[in-house]
């Protein structure tokens, strides 16, 4: 039988390295260890006073990736709020509030649901919804 505690453990300790990750990309402009997005991956993105959201693949979010790291270089991500579930012992669901930052004047703020699932022994993002709340 799985133990849930150590399973939300190591879960835990690998987001706070995707966190970790992404805050490296933030000032180096490298985004290699961010790819953890299963192939059937897709991102839906609501923008500030639209009703549908604009939905994005895995090919085109890695693109979008890149460019959003580009423009925001030298930015600090902070995640807010964060709220980890499992649903199953190979399906968690993570909650949070995005704040992208620089110089202390917060840029972007993003409401964040990211769903994983186990795969071949890793972690891979299945979908994600994103909304600005800023």
């Amino acid at each position: 039988m799985v133990d849930l505690n150590s399973l939300l453990d190591e879960f835990t300790h690998m987001h706070n390295e995707f966190i970790a990750d992404w805050n490296k990309a933030m000032k180096t402009g490298d985004t290699t260890s961010l790819d953890r997005m299963a192939e059937y991956y897709y991102v839906a993105f609501f923008k500030s006073g639209t009703e549908k959201p604009m939905f994005f693949n895995k090919d085109e979010s890695l693109s979008g990736m890149r460019q959003s790291v580009q423009h925001f270089i030298g930015s600090k991500k902070r995640f807010e709020n964060r709220v980890i579930r499992l649903r199953t012992t190979e399906n968690v669901v993570v909650f949070y509030e995005l704040l992208i930052e620089k110089n202390d004047k917060i840029l972007a703020r993003l409401f964040t649901i990211e769903n994983w699932i186990l795969i071949d022994g890793n972690w891979m993002i299945t979908r994600e919804t994103e909304e600005s709340i800023s």
